[in-house]
C-alpha cells in the first residue's frame, strides 16, 4: 500500500517530488478540520519542511488559493471557491437540484442532502437545514462513507461493479455501532436499494438519526447523484418519505437531464 504523503508528517519531501504535488499537500492538509492552520500545523500536516510549507503558502496566498488572518495563521482563500463553483457534479448539479431540494425542505423541515460519488466515497454538494431539525456532521464538501449513510449506499448500489468489489474488500466500520459491517451484510443491502430503488439507513450519534435516499439519473440513466432527507428517528417514521424523495429524486433527474451545466 501507498503511503499517504499527508501521513508521513515531520519527513523531507522525496527527492524530484514536483512542486505542484507540494502545493496539492498543502491544500490537503485542510480537508480534515478546515479553519485556520499556523505555519507550524500546516508543515505537520502536510509532512514538509517549515521552510518549503512557508514559500509555497506565500505563494498560493498570493494567487488566491490561501490567505492570512489576522494573527498570521492560514485558511483557504475564495478562489478556490471561485474555482470550484465551476464543476459540473457542484455547482451545475446543485443548481439543477435545488428548487426541488428546497421544496422537499419546506415540506419537511428536516435536513435534505445532494451528494454525488467521488471514487469510494460520496462527497456532500449541498446541504439544507432548519432550527428544528437533528443534528448532523455532514457539512458541504464533507466526505460520507458510501456504506454507512443513505446517499452514500444509493451511490455504491448504483455504482460499477468494480467499485463494489472494492468497498466490500475493504474495512466496513460502523463506529456508532462500535462494529464493523460484513461483507454478506453490505452485499444484501446493496440488492435490496437496488431492487427497491432507495435507501433507509440509521445512525445513532450525534444523536438518533434516519436517512431515506433515492438516486439522480442523467440521459443515460447513470446515476449521477443521491437525495435524502435526514430526521430524527424518534419524530418521523422514515418508510413516510419514501414516496416523497423518491418523487423529488425523479424531479431533479428530468432537470439534470435538461441542463447542459449540470452535465
Amino acid at each position: 500500500m501507498t503511503e499517504s504523503p499527508v501521513a508521513r508528517r515531520g519527513r523531507k519531501p522525496a527527492q524530484g517530488e514536483p512542486v505542484v504535488d507540494r502545493a496539492l499537500r498543502l491544500l490537503s492538509a485542510f480537508e480534515d478540520r478546515g479553519g485556520a492552520l499556523s505555519l507550524a500545523q500546516l508543515s505537520a500536516r502536510a509532512g514538509l519542511p517549515k521552510a518549503t510549507t512557508l514559500r509555497l503558502a506565500r505563494r498560493l496566498t498570493e494567487w488566491g488559493a490561501l490567505e492570512r488572518t489576522g494573527d498570521g495563521q492560514f485558511v483557504i482563500g475564495l478562489r478556490l471557491l471561485e474555482i470550484a463553483a465551476l464543476s459540473p457534479r457542484g455547482h451545475g448539479l446543485r443548481a439543477a437540484a435545488l428548487p426541488f431540494m428546497q421544496d422537499l425542505h419546506h415540506a419537511t423541515g428536516q435536513h435534505v442532502l445532494l451528494a454525488v460519488r467521488d471514487d469510494t466515497e460520496a462527497v456532500l454538494v449541498e446541504r439544507l437545514s432548519a432550527h428544528r431539525a437533528g443534528r448532523v456532521l455532514f457539512r458541504v464538501g464533507g466526505r460520507l462513507p458510501l456504506h454507512a449513510t443513505g446517499v452514500g449506499l444509493v451511490l455504491l448500489a448504483n455504482a460499477p461493479r468494480d467499485v463494489h468489489e472494492e468497498v466490500l474488500a475493504g474495512e466496513l466500520p460502523l463506529p456508532e455501532e462500535r462494529r464493523g459491517l460484513s461483507a454478506a451484510e453490505l452485499r444484501r443491502t446493496i440488492a435490496r436499494v437496488r431492487r427497491e430503488g432507495v435507501a433507509v439507513s440509521s445512525l445513532r450519534l450525534p444523536e438518533p438519526m434516519s436517512s431515506v435516499a433515492a438516486p439522480v439519473f442523467d440521459a443515460r440513466q447513470t446515476a449521477v447523484a443521491a437525495l435524502s432527507v435526514v430526521v430524527p428517528t424518534a419524530s418521523l417514521q422514515p418508510a413516510t418519505l419514501v414516496p416523497a424523495v423518491v418523487a423529488v429524486a425523479r424531479a431533479v433527474s428530468r432537470a439534470v437531464q435538461r441542463s447542459p451545466a449540470a452535465r
